[in-house]
């Protein structure tokens, strides 16, 4: 591994520009290469492609409705709806939203992935291009982590594309943690590394949780171990700042996910088949299907992980003298050697007590921190006079690995249009188990009901349809109007929660509930009564957004104000 010079603050070279270029269409190419599949066989409906597609179009449905950051799925639970929103990360529902309302609906699966793909070889180039002193070698670098084998099991098999966008920072996230560790050099000073750095990781966060805790554990180690190496605390110091600084630039997200796991069933997250007991690498359960894509990521792993050593062992040898370059080295294996390890079944304990870390769910998604070691590795190892060879290779077993998991893909074209038909006839779709209330059982849901229905006190014979009116129907305002000739019960399309304000008449009513599936049942007197229901912004969203506010500016006055003032002076 070369380190390359860092160029003097503010350079910007015609030489510089067409290296990025060709970076980024190496890129493109390699994730155009990668979407070849959908051209013919249609969309790869993975395990999560529904919940995604239905995530996208509620979030692109509420911002019609005047709601530009939404909290409540409006859609799920068949129009009774559920807080997907408040526990699942912004970014990734945001994006194919935006795309949605740009594009026709069917194109979005296949250009959300050549589109954040893209963006992950750019990321990986910045890192690979600063210890490799080839060109071609870092371009190589560029395609293998676009096409790793475990970014092709998400989009072919999972379709989580959540993580996806999550992982396409991992290689930008280590650069800056490598700089705040005095292991690579940068014509930027500290602060705006810090910054960046900071940046970064609450990205990370705002794309996928399971990947920001993976991040979180492993910069941790990646900061420890430099303060070690170098016996100064000043690594473990920056990088405490920094982690705590991309936490609070993502509290918006994290202090209310955190807080109202407490109103959901939170731990159907971990329900069978979902546990990391039953999904370290090899496992076997009484579930064939779950074990048969459990022997596929799991030889994924380590396909990567044979790969990845073997680079190093290439590598060893060859690694420069400086003293940067071996840090950097040692820094990514040791992270290569902690991702490995945590795959295996030897590390249930961690599992089972360190914070969150269960919630990952699966212990080979730590394959995604294994990709940054991988293909930095390949494009370091490869010699100067055998880029060609190793080019031909890299295609090879590549795309060999690619073909394989196409072929053990499911592919469906119509999981975009089922999903949007569902929503536009106002039927809904079906909700997430650990984002359901509590005391609600979604499975007894009723599915096409009406926003609001008239019953009797004992919940019996509905009553005319015409005795209720609705006069406005959002994600997070409800209002009608019933007209009764006696006392009686107003049931709502819509689940309790915490975050729900219900009003008759203007005055604050204790509601009750269906008794299997929990929706909201408004008491009412004779005559005429207005009900209304706002979703109101708890204190949790309150502190969680005030934290984010002073962040972002705590970081501005980190990366800008001492240049202004020096400037000034």
């Amino acid at each position: 591994m070369t380190e390359s010079s860092p160029k003097p603050e503010g350079a910007f070279s015609n030489e510089g520009l067409r290296a990025w270029l060709g970076a980024g269409l190496v890129s493109l190419a390699t994730a155009l290469a990668i979407l070849a599949p959908f051209c013919w066989l249609g969309t790869a409906s993975g395990h999560d492609i529904q919940f995604h597609i239905s995530s996208w179009l509620d979030a692109a449905g509420q911002w019609k409705e005047g709601i530009l950051f939404p909290r409540w799925t409006e859609w799920a639970n068949y129009g009774f709806g559920e807080p997907r929103f408040i526990f699942y990360p912004p970014l990734s529902w945001m994006l194919g939203a935006a795309l949605g309302s740009l594009l026709p609906w069917t194109w979005i699966p296949a250009v959300f992935v050549p589109l954040v793909q893209m963006f992950a070889g750019i990321s990986a180039f910045a890192l690979v291009r600063r210890f490799v002193s080839s060109y071609s070698a870092a371009l190589l670098g560029v395609a293998a982590y676009v096409a790793n084998p475990y970014a092709l099991l998400v989009i072919y098999l999972r379709s989580d594309y959540a993580e996806l966008l999550a992982t396409s920072f991992y290689p930008l996230l280590l650069l800056f943690a490598l700089r705040l560790c005095d292991f690579s050099e940068s014509d930027a000073p500290l602060r705006k590394n810090l910054a960046w750095f900071s940046f970064l990781f609450a990205v990370v966060w705002l794309s996928n949780a399971p990947a920001g805790v993976l991040a979180s554990y492993s910069l941790a180690l990646l900061f420890f171990w430099a303060a070690v190496a170098q016996r100064t605390l000043r690594p473990a110091l920056r990088g405490a700042g920094g982690l705590a600084l991309g936490f609070g630039l993502a509290s918006f997200y994290i202090v209310p996910a955190a807080y109202e796991q407490r109103w959901v069933n939170i731990t159907s997250a971990l329900a069978t088949g979902l546990a990391p007991a039953e999904n370290f690498l090899f496992a076997r359960t009484a579930d064939a299907e779950h074990d048969a894509f459990n022997q596929i990521a799991s030889c994924v792993a380590v396909l990567m992980m044979v790969w990845t050593f073997g680079a190093a062992v290439v590598l060893w040898r060859r690694v420069s003298a400086g003293q940067n370059n071996k840090r950097t080295f040692v820094a990514t294996l040791i992270l290569a050697v902690l991702a490995s390890v945590m795959m295996t079944r030897v590390m249930a304990l961690f599992w089972n007590y360190l914070p969150k870390l269960r919630f990952v769910q699966f212990p080979w998604r730590w394959t995604a921190v294994l990709a940054v070691a991988f293909a930095l590795f390949l494009a370091a190892a490869t010699p100067r006079r055998a880029v060609i060879l190793s080019w031909i290779v890299i295609v090879v077993l590549l795309g060999g690995t690619g073909a394989y998991l196409v072929q053990h893909a499911w592919w469906d074209s119509e999981d975009v249009n089922s999903v949007k038909a569902a929503v536009d006839s106002g039927e809904g779709f079906e909700g997430t188990d650990e984002y359901d209330p509590l005391g609600d059982d979604h499975t007894d849901i009723p599915q096409k009901q009406p926003e609001a229905k008239l019953i009797s006190q004992e919940e019996a014979d509905p009553a005319p349809k015409s005795d209720v009116r609705v006069i406005r129907w959002t994600a997070e305002d409800r209002v009608a109007i019933a007209k009764t000739k006696e006392p009686a019960l107003i049931r709502l399309r819509l689940l309790h929660h915490p975050g729900w304000c219900v009003t008759v008449n203007g005055k604050p009513v204790k509601t009750m509930r269906t008794v299997s599936y929990n929706a909201i049942l408004v008491p009412v007197p004779a005559g005429e009564s207005r009900i209304e229901a706002h979703f109101i912004r708890t204190k949790d969203r309150v502190i969680g957004g005030t934290v984010s506010i002073l962040s972002a500016l705590a970081a501005l006055v980190i990366a800008w104000l001492p240049k202004r003032q020096q400037s000034s002076a």
